[in-house]
């Protein structure tokens, strides 16, 4: 049997409507259509770019203080998330999720670095990932256009 493919998304593809970049996963168009195609090594490193880039950018507005409760309040809330993804990429799928029901950030390990409620946060997260996943677009390949090796 082969190797699980594992996907960043989220299930709410933008791309769909016409976006280059999907809001929900911040992977462009065509790495969400030749995903399948990709080897296991190439989605792991893609992963971890999504990931280190949601971190970055998540870390601009928030702090993790308590990674044990984020991962508490995830398993609690059944949201999803892989072992490997830092707290950070963690706590911007727990935002987007729960960003209107979220009251006490510290009760999930986090607390703003403005003291902002969590669907302020979750709105300015998104809006910098949009713009970093934009900036990242011009970086990536069209797995089309890339050589291929015969069988």
């Amino acid at each position: 049997m082969g190797e699980r493919i594992t996907s960043p998304c989220v299930g709410l593809c933008s791309t769909t409507l016409g976006d280059p970049v999907c809001r929900g996963c911040q992977r462009v168009d065509s790495e969400i259509r030749d995903w399948p195609a990709l080897s296991g090594e190439q989605r792991r490193s893609r992963m971890a770019e999504l990931d280190r880039m949601r971190a970055e950018v998540a870390g601009r507005f928030l702090e993790i203080v308590d990674a044990a409760s984020l991962e508490a309040q995830l398993r609690r809330h059944r949201i999803r998330f892989r072992d490997e993804q830092p707290p950070l990429s963690r706590a911007v799928e727990l935002l987007r999720v729960g960003r209107d029901r979220i009251h006490d950030l510290s009760c999930y390990g986090l607390v703003g670095h403005d003291g902002e409620d969590a669907a302020t946060l979750h709105e300015r997260i998104t809006a910098d990932l949009l713009a970093a996943a934009e900036r990242r677009q011009a970086l990536l390949p069209d797995l089309l256009d890339a050589p291929t090796l015969d069988p």
